[in-house]
């Protein structure tokens, strides 16, 4: 039996039976409608398949028991498996992962309901190990009869997809550097412990670190090293913690560690708190190696108990961080708790904060002087001393208003109308007989110093305002000038060389180099109050006020001693050779008009 085309392109079956007598019968069929199906159909098959492989990765068939009957795919995207090991099993019977029983639940009544489901993922195992994410839709079928006779349909290999969504995921809700929670993430757990916490009968405790110094480390050995040093501390603090508890990076070398689970006692829960604070300051204070060399870093902590949530996720991470700052106070490298004292100092601080803009706008800030006498009692200068006249408040102490200016930044404003007050007043005085030649010190903030536009600030008041720079003195702390030694050298030089003098105030209480000392262009030493306060009492001050005395002189400096109370204090000041004396026992400080008054007098 053969096939022949005729030229008009029908198909012929040919067949050749041959006879008893050796010749043949030829008989000829025309079976063009049968081929031309028959190709339809090849045509049809290979339209499918290509249709299949477009849109998914493989081809199934089911029976009515569930069981694969048909399983078709390209070669590199099967499972790794022989087909003796698919067919004849059901979906849950071979290997698998990533689907939960509720949902094999699910999924098994969907199927015994005849219902078409559409991309049921689930893991695969490759034979290498390899883990492979499918996505699996799939339609009953029924036979001529209407009878159901099982499931097709297709699988798509969705790895990659799932890959690339773990990553965004990853990048939406955790730190890239450390690895741990970001924030989104972090306001996520701390809801769940809080609602865990009402159900339960339970509280948790959140804990806010701040490294010590850690902008020191990340400038002088590299931003890369500091990353690195991150990620140790990220990994300490993990290792502080029990696995139900959660650690964040909160942002720059802030992490959060939140407890749950702790007791409702408050006295108990804060003891599991502060024993957790106390595991991590001493974990955290092991030496870091970081570029061949050990680094020290230690955090400072604030913390917080809660039960629920009713103040909010921000209200908690505030109270924590309020917390954090007062252990800063206290001297770092050690833990605080919040409490209510803590919020209302807080938000006494922002309203005293907003009043000192208005103050600065208006300019509500005034001067109050402090005389500078010599041994024989006579006024050579005086010292400028910020005082703010609030129109409610009254007089506010520079003792409540100072430090919210350091932590604001408003010290900058403050300290240039300070210094412009000082040198109109200086420029008035000029001409007076009696204080044309007083000296007039104002105090410099570390902040307002660093500015780089310090000195055309200094050398343009002097100009508007007409003093005379020579008789300008300029205090600064001693623990100003290390920070960046050349560019306060050359700060002070420039000023120098104009008139302008310098004073170290507070000498004493930080930790002065000598080295770096003999370079600075200074005109004066100031004893800190602390020192004179117990002349003649503690032995240990007598020794350390003939140092400095004796170190001025050296150096040719004068020597001026704040806070003299007594005459006794006074004598022995100058036993010791000191040159100048400020305190209550020489004058108070008081207001310009007051001096006027002493100065059309001549009491001065």
């Amino acid at each position: 039996v053969y096939l022949r085309q005729t030229p008009s392109g029908r198909w012929l079956e040919v067949r050749t039976h041959v006879l008893e007598d050796g010749g043949y019968v030829r008989t000829f069929a025309d079976v063009t409608e049968h081929i031309t199906l028959q190709e339809a159909l090849r045509e049809n098959e290979a339209r499918w398949r290509s249709l299949t492989h477009l849109s998914s990765d493989w081809y199934w068939e089911q029976d009515a028991e569930f069981r694969f009957v048909r399983f078709d795919g390209r070669g590199d995207h099967r499972l790794g498996m022989n087909d003796d090991d698919i067919f004849g099993k059901c979906r849950w019977e071979l290997p698998h992962a990533g689907v939960s029983q509720a949902q094999w639940a699910a999924h098994r009544a969907q199927l015994a309901a005849h219902e078409v489901f559409h991309d049921f993922e689930m893991q695969r195992t490759h034979t290498n190990g390899t883990v492979q994410w499918v996505a699996i839709s799939g339609e009953p079928m029924f036979d001529a009869q209407g009878c159901f006779c099982g499931y097709r349909g297709v699988a798509r290999d969705i790895t990659e997809r799932k890959r690339a969504e773990g990553q965004i995921q990853r990048l939406a809700f955790y730190d890239e550097l450390t690895g741990l929670p970001n924030r989104r993430l972090l306001h996520d757990r701390i809801e769940q412990i809080a609602r865990l916490g009402v159900r339960e009968g339970t509280q948790g405790a959140l804990l806010l670190l701040d490294l010590d110094n850690f902008k020191t480390i990340n400038d002088s050995l590299g931003h890369e090293w500091g990353d690195r040093l991150l990620e140790q501390v990220g990994s300490r603090l993990s290792a502080c913690v029990r696995a139900s508890d959660t650690v964040a990076r909160w942002g720059g070398d802030e992490f959060v560690v939140v407890l749950q689970g702790l007791p409702l006692d408050t006295a108990q829960a804060a003891a599991v708190a502060e024993a957790v604070a106390y595991k991590v300051l001493q974990l955290l204070g092991q030496p870091h190696r970081l570029a061949g060399r050990s680094v020290h870093s230690t955090p400072s902590i604030g913390i917080t108990l809660f039960q629920d949530c009713d103040v909010g996720v921000a209200q908690l991470l505030q109270r924590a961080d309020m917390a954090m700052y007062q252990a800063k106070q206290r001297g770092r490298n050690t833990w605080c708790f919040f409490d209510a004292g803590m919020q209302a100092a807080a938000q006494a601080r922002s309203a005293l904060e907003a009043d000192l803009r208005v103050a600065l706008q208006q300019r509500q800030c005034l001067l109050h002087f402090q005389r500078i006498v010599d041994a024989q009692g006579r006024t050579l200068g005086v010292e400028a001393l910020v005082r703010w006249q609030h129109p409610q408040r009254g007089m506010v102490s520079p003792a409540e208003f100072i430090a919210v200016a350091e932590q604001s930044g408003l010290i900058v404003a403050l300290g240039q109308q300070v210094l412009e007050l000082a040198c109109a007043q200086l420029a008035q005085w000029a001409h007076h007989p009696v204080c044309a030649q007083w000296s007039v010190s104002v105090n410099v903030s570390a902040r307002q110093f660093r500015q780089s536009d310090f000195v055309h600030q200094v050398l343009a008041t002097l100009q508007v305002t007409g003093a005379r720079a020579q008789l300008l003195t300029l205090e600064l702390t001693e623990s100003l000038v290390p920070d960046n030694v050349e560019d306060a050298i050359d700060k002070m030089h420039q000023l120098r060389t104009k008139g302008v003098r310098f004073s170290v105030d507070d000498f004493g209480t930080g930790y002065s180099s000598l080295a770096y000392l003999t370079r600075l262009p200074l005109h004066q030493l100031k004893i800190d109050q602390s020192f004179v306060r117990n002349l003649g009492v503690r032995p240990s001050d007598d020794v350390i006020v003939q140092t400095i005395i004796g170190m001025g002189r050296n150096l040719d400096l004068e020597v001026l001693a704040e806070g003299v109370e007594t005459e006794a204090q006074k004598a022995l000041l100058i036993a010791h050779g000191c040159d100048l004396y400020q305190g209550y026992l020489l004058a108070h400080p008081m207001p310009v008009a007051d001096f006027e008054r002493m100065l059309n007098s001549g009491a001065a």
